[in-house]
């Protein structure tokens, strides 16, 4: 996936009916693993979307993301929907702490 800069701010990933939690999917940002966090595990479900807020920033022009599917059974040969939503930086994180803090302040 071809990200442009910006904070990664929702993940979806749609697993159709009959998937049967035989079918993996770990995301990647270069050889490191976003999703699921914890190293060597994969997200897995059936006839459900997992959909979980983020804020992980891309400060690049372009960003590769890359998305490793696969089944532990054959027979399951389903199709996975990733959808990542991507915002500027700035709308998501309008003021810097330091700004924050003077607004706080009342400066």
């Amino acid at each position: 996936m071809e990200l442009s800069a910006g904070v990664i701010h929702q993940v979806d990933i749609l697993f159709q009916k009959d998937s049967a939690h035989k079918i993996n999917v770990q995301i990647f940002h270069g050889s490191h693993q976003l999703w699921p966090t914890n190293p060597d595990k994969s997200i897995k479900a059936d006839a459900t979307v997992i959909s979980f807020r983020e804020f992980y920033e891309l400060r690049a022009a372009r960003n590769d993301l890359y998305y490793l599917v696969w089944t532990t059974d054959t027979n399951v040969l389903k199709e996975v929907v990733v959808q990542i939503g991507i915002l500027p930086k700035r709308i998501i994180q309008p003021l810097s702490f330091d700004e924050l803090l003077a607004a706080a302040a009342g400066f």
